[in-house]
């Protein structure tokens, strides 16, 4: 059986994937690309990227949010299929959540506000009822529109975005999906479709389909050193062990543990970047940043100023003890650091 032409990487942290992303991107200026992906952040990395590399955004590149992509190629183009009109939609609702007693036999009101905005956490619902009451159609479009689709950070995409990605799956199009699913510290929607296979649960959602989508796993980073990556890979024992690339001996190197009256000594030998689960956590004066927010970034020396459930586990060494976000928003701010990670306990 030949190869699927449809690939997904699961990536670990400092594999270099969105670089992958804008390097393929860039080779053949005669395909007709697309680049998505969630966040806004990590949209304007990638621009930044392509830009740095190529002095512009060349033509044949369309980068565009995932919602923005649902929004323009999905929904908009063939919504007289679910709402009998046209010229309804006219964006979409970040802020409200659609009423709770509406029919779906009243599609006006069940995917838009008075407006005429689509309530996001139905946009994908709407873009998958689409392309089925269609028969394909919108999917048969971006076709016609684009040679290949790469999706950065996957792992974002929840409920009927995973619909949307099967109908992709299937297309004649090139498929590319990056991500590394235990960097789920964002979501799409908050729809409780395909609610098993969120975050990094979704390695279950492409296990079963080998003939559709080969899935590669890339284990080598080239940011964080062993130490660091050991502990990285912990947190998610089930999944393949990461293998760092990074060889510098730089003291202090690896995990370590700090008391309050020795930070501002590391601080100042250091320079470290300073780490807290939210704003609501006390960092002894110390300019921090959001685990969330760190994401993408990259430093010499980390220190994190844990929860008490983050605590715990460094004492236990349990995971399975941590919720499933501050599982994933611990992996994103010990995996910033090449060199050092140091605990404030």
């Amino acid at each position: 059986m030949p190869s699927p032409r449809q690939l997904a990487i699961i990536a670990a942290a400092g594999s270099r994937k969105t670089e992958y992303l804008v390097n393929e991107a860039l080779a053949d200026p005669g395909k007709r690309i697309l680049l998505t992906t969630y966040t806004l952040n990590n949209l304007a990395c990638i621009e930044q990227r392509i830009v740095g590399k190529a002095g512009c955004i060349p033509p044949h590149i369309t980068i565009m949010s995932w919602y923005g992509f649902l929004l323009n190629h999905w929904c908009r183009p063939y919504q007289r299929a679910v709402l009998g009109a046209p010229g309804i939609i006219r964006g979409i609702d970040f802020q409200s959540v659609r009423p709770i007693k509406i029919s779906q036999i009243r599609a006006r009101q069940y995917y838009c506000n008075q407006p005429g905005d689509l309530y996001k956490d139905w946009v994908a619902d709407f873009a998958v009822k689409v392309n089925e009451e269609t028969s394909g159609a919108a999917v048969r479009r971006l076709d016609e529109v684009f040679d290949e689709i790469y999706i950065d950070e996957v792992q974002d995409l929840v409920g009927y975005d995973l619909e949307a990605l099967d109908f992709l799956a299937r297309s004649p199009m090139h498929l590319v999906m990056v991500g590394d699913v235990r960097q789920h510290t964002y979501a799409t929607n908050q729809n409780r479709k395909n609610k098993q296979y969120r975050g990094a649960r979704i390695v279950e959602w492409l296990a079963p389909r080998p003939d559709l989508c080969r899935v590669e796993n890339w284990t080598v980073s080239y940011r964080s050193n062993q130490a660091i990556c050991d502990f990285a890979d912990a947190l998610y024992p089930h999944l393949p062990t990461t293998t760092s690339a990074n060889h510098a001996l730089v003291e202090p190197g690896g995990i370590l543990m700090l008391k309050p009256d020795q930070v501002a000594a590391h601080v100042a030998a250091c320079r470290p970047v300073i780490l807290r689960y939210n704003v609501g956590f006390e960092t002894l004066g110390f300019t921090a940043t959001n685990f969330g927010a760190s994401k993408g970034s990259t430093h010499d020396h980390v220190v994190i100023f844990p929860t008490a459930a983050i605590k715990r586990y460094l004492k236990t060494g349990d995971p399975t003890q941590l919720a499933d976000e501050t599982r994933s928003k611990l992996y994103v701010a010990v995996t910033r650091a090449k060199h050092s990670v140091a605990f404030v306990v």
